[in-house]
């Protein structure tokens, strides 16, 4: 498995985004269909940027390939010029393929995901440039983001909170999100990790103990997913892949924070959840996407197994269970077999039905889809195992 993963990594996924890099403009294409047809002026996502910056910095630490980190260098400049709101503080939602400004939504979500690539990139390249901009973005995120409970979600160029379209679903608005908080705390443990900064650690901790106190709900051993502005449960939905992804990022960042209280605390309550999922959503060798109400949603998501990987790798490290690290392999095997896109100049498809058919109204490239998910999944699985 090792093998195999370390050779999607290196001559699939890092070739294919290098194919995407828009040597005119700055940064990478932000689109392409199912077809594998490229929309060379598609608008950018910020948070595909962020995560394609995390991508290539996280690979030169991995692999110590020069280019890699050009690659990552090249997406930073495009982002810390064209991304950053200097007047007002914090990222936009979307700048158009020559950097204008398309859409200067400020979304918590987005500037976590920034924060997360600066501090990957500052670890690759040890530019201090890079290190000041997430620790400013970080304070930004703390003064406009934040009120008396939690985290909020969307608001305006300058702050002013707005509905939050882009991290609702299933007919609901959301006030505040378990995704928004996970990857505050996936972004904070990583800039903290390289910073230091006790005022990071202090938050790092106050989002643990969101997870442990309200968003976990312990009657189902699952993760509650949108909430009203105090924190209170809206809707009846259990997000699979979240579950599963959540944990092993909750245990990593225990690992940085070094707090054994917490740390114990935190592997109960994921000892739980990854055994609840397993027992849910484990199906022929891959993972369900999620439940609404009664509904189960079988469409087999690309981020989906990809995290399932991660997860189940990390239970049988941590609980010692052997059956887990079967369904890791198992879900490679699925991802190997079915996800991974065979074309010429294809990635990987955006997510399959029970029949294993890619949905063709899903694109390759979007302000969504992007080299994180697997990336990542490659990379923790040749670090744990390799």
């Amino acid at each position: 498995m090792v093998n195999e993963i370390r050779n999607e990594l290196v001559n699939h996924i890092i070739p294919f985004w290098d194919s995407l890099e828009d040597k005119e403009r700055g940064g990478f294409y932000g689109f392409m269909d199912n077809s594998l047809k490229l929309d060379k002026d598609a608008e950018k996502g910020v948070i595909l940027h962020s995560r394609i910056l995390w991508f290539y910095s996280s690979c030169y630490i991995a692999l110590k390939d020069e280019k890699l980190l050009e690659k990552a260098k090249g997406c930073y400049e495009f982002m810390s010029k064209y991304c950053v709101d200097r007047e007002n503080g914090g990222v936009y939602w979307m700048v158009n393929a020559d950097g204008s400004v398309k859409d200067d939504m400020k979304h918590t979500y987005c500037q976590a995901f920034f924060v997360y690539a600066l501090s990957l990139y500052y670890d690759a390249s040890k530019d201090e440039s890079a290190l000041a901009l997430a620790m400013d973005i970080f304070n930004t995120i703390e003064e406009k983001c934040t009120d008396e409970v939690a985290y909020l979600e969307a608001m305006s160029r300058t702050w002013e909170i707005v509905e939050n379209d882009a991290l609702s679903e299933n007919g609901l608005m959301a006030d505040k999100t378990m995704n928004t908080t996970l990857h505050l705390l996936e972004a904070y443990t990583e800039l903290y990790r390289v910073s230091k900064d006790e005022k990071v650690l202090s938050r790092l901790k106050f989002q643990t103990r969101i997870f442990l106190d309200k968003i976990f709900y312990k009657e189902d051993d699952r993760l509650l997913v949108f909430f009203d502005k105090n924190l209170d449960v809206i809707g009846d939905i259990h997000s699979y892949g979240h579950d599963i992804e959540a944990t092993w990022l909750l245990d990593r960042a225990c690992d940085v924070m070094g707090d054994k209280e917490l740390s114990a605390e935190v592997k109960a309550m994921n000892e739980k959840i990854v055994a609840n999922i397993a027992k849910l959503a484990y199906r022929n060798g891959s993972l369900l996407n999620e439940r609404d109400k009664t509904e189960i949603n079988t469409w087999r998501i690309w981020w989906v197994q990809a995290e399932a990987v991660v997860g189940f790798t990390n239970g049988y490290q941590r609980y010692g269970k052997p059956e887990y690290l079967d369904m890791a392999k198992n879900i490679w095997g699925y991802i190997r077999d079915n996800l991974v896109d065979k074309r010429e100049g294809g990635e990987w498809y955006s997510q399959l039905d029970e029949n294993g058919k890619p949905a063709d109204f899903k694109a390759v490239v979007d302000p969504w889809k992007c080299p994180y998910h697997n990336g990542r999944m490659c990379l923790e699985i040749m670090s744990r195992l390799g």
